[in-house]
C-alpha cells in the first residue's frame, strides 16, 4: 500500500447489520473485525529503500506455516500468524516490532479507507458485466443478450476497452471516506457507515490516511 496512513489495521468482514442514531434514523453499517494486529517487521530507508510497517493478523498453528515463515515470526517474537500486509505509517518511528495495535486507533467520526477482494462471479456476459441493453427478445431476433458488434471494417481490430464477456468481480476494490460510526475495543469490532467490499469472513485493511 503506497498510501501514507495515520492508522491502518487488518481485518475480518463479519456482515452488515443497521444501528439507530439518537433521533431514530436508520444507519445500515458493516461490521468489521479489526485487530490485534502485531508489528511483524518495520522497514526503513537503509535497508529496505522505503518506510512501512509489516502488520500480522489471526493467529494460527505453527504446522499450518512453512519454516521461513515460522523464522520470521519468531525473529519479531510474535506468534504465528495467517495474514501479512504492509502499511506507510506517517509516524513510522514510533512503532517497534512486536508492538500490538488494536482497534481503539480509530474513533468514532473518522473517515476511513478500507480495501478488499470483491466477490467473484465467474464468467458473465456483457448485459451483467457493463449493462448492456441488448436486443429484442422475440420475432426471432438471434440478438438477445448479444454484445453487437464489436469492431469496424476499416481499421481490422477491436479497439481495447471495448466491453466483452469475461471473468466479472475478485478484484481489490477500495472503498474510501467511509464513516466510523462504532468502536468496540473489548471485542475489536469496528462499524462502519455504507457496505465494503468482498464476503463475509473476506479480509480486508482499514486505514485512516493522513492529512
Amino acid at each position: 500500500m503506497k498510501a501514507i496512513v495515520e492508522y491502518g489495521l487488518i481485518g475480518e468482514k463479519i456482515g452488515m447489520t443497521r444501528i439507530f442514531t439518537p433521533d431514530g434514523l436508520v444507519v445500515p453499517v458493516t461490521v468489521l473485525q479489526c485487530g490485534p494486529c502485531y508489528v511483524v517487521q518495520k522497514k526503513d530507508m537503509d535497508r529496505d529503500g522505503y518506510k512501512a510497517l509489516q502488520l500480522g493478523y489471526k493467529e494460527v498453528k505453527e504446522k499450518k506455516l512453512n519454516k521461513p515463515l515460522l523464522g520470521h515470526f519468531r525473529r519479531a517474537q510474535v506468534p504465528p500468524l495467517r495474514f501479512l500486509a504492509e502499511f506507510h505509517f506517517k509516524d513510522h518511528e514510533k512503532y517497534e516490532v512486536g508492538q500490538v495495535l488494536k482497534v481503539d486507533g480509530f474513533r468514532v467520526g473518522d473517515r476511513v479507507d478500507v480495501r478488499g477482494v470483491s466477490k467473484g462471479k465467474g464468467f458473465q456476459g456483457v448485459v451483467r458485466r457493463f449493462g448492456y441493453g441488448g436486443g429484442p427478445a422475440s420475432h426471432g431476433s438471434m440478438f438477445y443478450r448479444e454484445p453487437g458488434s464489436i469492431g469496424a471494417t476499416d481499421p481490422e481490430k477491436v479497439f481495447k476497452g471495448k466491453g466483452l464477456p469475461g471473468r466479472m468481480g475478485n478484484e481489490t476494490v477500495t472503498v474510501r471516506n467511509l464513516e466510523v460510526v462504532g468502536v468496540y475495543p473489548e471485542r475489536n469490532l469496528l462499524l462502519v457507515r455504507g457496505a465494503v467490499p468482498g464476503p463475509a469472513g473476506g479480509r480486508v485493511l482499514v486505514f485512516k490516511r493522513a492529512s
